[in-house]
């Protein structure tokens, strides 16, 4: 049965859906391994000013990468312009994204963000990966912040409900880096204050 949720929250241009501050989610790598980097058609969507940053950094990440994702990176370039008609990271082989690598248990982590751990630089990852498992689609208005079902995360969705962390609470520090302190803090007072009041 399909569960009613309720109405969405609009903060300045933001609209943010019920299922982002009522559906409960954390991810458990030891148990999906980073499918999420694995899976699908196509890269991470990249932020036209990220394009530039990927440019600019790929000479500190290059080391972190497998010999696989630097040839594929290579052959396409640190991003590529896909079939959707947007940006996104390269594929090896059409599977996994570039940037990815694996540490000794198989689980896919990223290779820009091992370079950013490690202080060489200052870009986490593309903020589309920071984000997930919320998507943002925008409109020449607004833009609306939804969260993206998938089962190979359905492992999250046990993790999250067995510690009672909501989406938006598992994505705060990216929600932050997006939108800003304000935005979080906003978003967050409105969510306690309906789950006071469930009735209005």
């Amino acid at each position: 049965m399909k569960k009613n949720y309720n109405t969405v929250m609009i903060i300045e241009d933001k609209l943010v859906s019920g299922e982002v501050t009522e559906e409960l989610f954390a991810c458990d790598l030891s148990k999906c391994k980073g499918a999420c980097c694995v899976q699908g058609d196509l890269g991470a969507p990249l932020e036209k000013s990220e394009l530039k940053i990927l440019e600019e950094i790929y000479p500190e990440v290059e080391p972190y990468l497998r010999e696989e994702g630097k040839f594929a990176i290579l052959d396409q370039g640190t991003s590529v312009y896909d079939t959707t008609g947007n940006y996104s990271t390269p594929l090896v082989n059409g599977r996994e994204c570039a940037y990815v690598v694996f540490d000794k248990n198989k689980v896919a982590l990223c290779g820009i963000e091992n370079a950013y751990f490690d202080g060489k630089i200052s870009f986490r990852k593309p903020v589309s990966c920071h984000l997930y498992p919320i998507r943002i689609k925008k409109t020449k208005q607004m833009e609306a912040v939804n969260y993206e079902r998938w089962d190979v995360c359905s492992e999250a969705c046990v993790r999250g409900a067995k510690e009672g962390i909501k989406v938006y609470e598992f994505v705060k520090d990216a929600l932050i880096r997006k939108y800003g302190q304000n935005f979080y803090d906003e978003l967050d007072a409105l969510v306690k204050a309906q789950d006071s009041n469930p009735g209005k």
